[in-house]
């Protein structure tokens, strides 16, 4: 019986070895949103949006771009779209 986290850690080696660039951007597209997230949960009730918005539309502009790549046309439309309503938020905020 094969082990289901072999399984995930042989799909992680295979993304990689396809596309080592979009694998990276990937992690850090990723590692920007846990930190925004969790920066804007620690500074609740009053989270300094004003860096938070622009972090949150990079981390979906190299999310959308790793879509892109992928071919995956949901989760470009989902991450255009998630950019399109910060830009406008951060555009009201200002």
């Amino acid at each position: 019986m094969i082990n289901p986290f072999e399984n995930i850690f042989i799909w992680i080696k295979e993304d990689w070895k396809s596309y080592p660039l979009r694998f990276t951007v990937e992690i850090i597209a990723w590692t920007m949103s846990i930190g925004c997230t969790m920066w804007m949960g620690y500074t609740l009730p009053n989270p300094p949006f004003i860096y938070l918005y622009p972090l949150f539309m990079v981390q979906c502009m190299l999310f959308a771009w790793s879509a892109w790549t992928r071919g995956s046309t949901g989760m470009i439309a989902n991450y255009l779209l998630i950019v399109t309503i910060d830009v406008v938020a951060y555009v009201r905020m200002l």
